[in-house]
């Protein structure tokens, strides 16, 4: 018997490394074949990005970074616990449990903080606008609304106090606000720590309305850092205010005792030496009040002023390092980019569709 060499037959499902140059070199050559119609896509495509840089708006980028510095945990405060209960004032701990890291971001995200801002009163090009009224007009919502009520919404009716608008509880102009709050939480706002090492943090905001951005970001840092520095200090200003009310208190009535001894001896100027319980039992009594609120009166002081350093301490230090300043920066795309952007991608996407449909006709075959 011959040797039997066993031999491996290539089947039809294998394809080969010069199959795939040749078949590659084919589409080449089909897609040389298509040149003027990639080519005419290409300008079209080009032309399509050109009218897209043109008619396209800029979008004006109002920029604040500031530096956050606080203090660390509550054993500041806590450490005047004990002088302070011998007062009557339970100091507790920090109030800065409610904010902790980085919650100060969230503060910019959230509904309140942002109502507060559209319904703020700006200067814009020398009038008085809510901000609110300046983003539907940027936006030209009135134009968009056909609803009689909406078309006729006024979010100044109940009036300006400090500054703000003043709105009672109206169910769609309440629920413009949210659609407004949402649109610019996704659109328009970026807040953001440019780097972890380090505690700024920066403020973006976004908008075809150049004033309308520079003064959304103005306002809403202020109004933020504001409230951030308001409630983390809220605890320890209370007790700076009772210890405050408790010293004067004290105080006076220590003053009282004292003008109250040298009274009883100015109304009995000849006292009969028999009579001695006239001044000497007014007076001792006077004496020792006042002797008794000296004492109260010193420990006040000294935990007065200890929670007032105390208040100095817990204070967060907010520091603004950049701010928004005419002219923003630009966000645009540039014509020449947009004209090669525009003539390769669509110069891409015809030649990938001639290549499909040719592949689908030789399976078809």
């Amino acid at each position: 018997m011959g040797e039997i060499q066993n031999k491996q037959v290539p089947t039809d499902n294998e394809v080969s490394l010069k199959d795939i140059i040749l078949k590659t070199r084919e589409w080449w050559y089909y897609l040389l074949s298509k040149w003027i119609i990639i080519l005419a896509f290409g300008l079209f495509g080009s032309i399509l990005g050109f009218t897209y840089a043109y008619l396209k708006k800029p979008i004006y980028i109002a920029t604040t970074t500031f530096v956050l510095e606080d203090e660390k945990g509550s054993g500041g405060l806590s450490n005047l616990a004990g002088l302070a209960s011998m007062a009557g004032v339970d100091l507790g701990g920090s109030g800065g449990g409610i904010f902790q890291g980085e919650n100060i971001l969230g503060l910019y995200k959230s509904r309140s903080m942002l109502e507060k801002t559209l319904l703020s009163v700006v200067a814009i090009n020398g009038s008085d606008q809510l901000l609110v009224d300046r983003y539907i007009e940027v936006n030209q919502l009135k134009q968009k609304w056909t609803d009689k009520a909406l078309q006729s919404l006024n979010f100044t009716k109940d009036g300006v106090q400090d500054g703000f608008s003043i709105l009672k509880p109206n169910r769609l102009r309440d629920s413009i606000l949210g659609v407004i709050v949402t649109d610019i939480n996704n659109n328009y706002l970026e807040v953001a720590k440019p780097d972890k090492k380090l505690g700024t943090i920066q403020v973006d905001v976004k908008a075809k309305d150049e004033l309308f951005a520079k003064a959304f970001n103005d306002q809403l840092v202020k109004n933020v850092n504001e409230f951030y520095i308001i409630t983390k200090t809220k605890k320890t200003l209370t007790s700076v205010q009772i210890l405050q009310h408790k010293t004067d208190s004290v105080r006076s009535v220590m003053n009282g005792a004292i003008y109250a001894a040298v009274a009883v001896a100015d109304a009995t100027p000849n006292l009969n030496p028999t009579r001695q319980v006239q001044r000497v039992a007014p007076a001792q009594k006077a004496q020792f009040s006042a002797e008794t609120n000296k004492a109260v009166l010193s420990t006040l002081v000294q935990n007065l002023e200890i929670t007032k350093m105390s208040l100095q301490k817990e204070t967060p230090l907010i520091q603004v390092i950049d701010q928004p300043i005419f002219p923003l920066k630009k966000d645009k795309v540039g014509k020449a980019k947009a004209i090669i952007l525009g003539g390769v991608l669509l110069g891409f996407l015809t030649a990938l569709f001639l290549l499909t449909r040719q592949l689908f006709k030789e399976l078809m075959r």
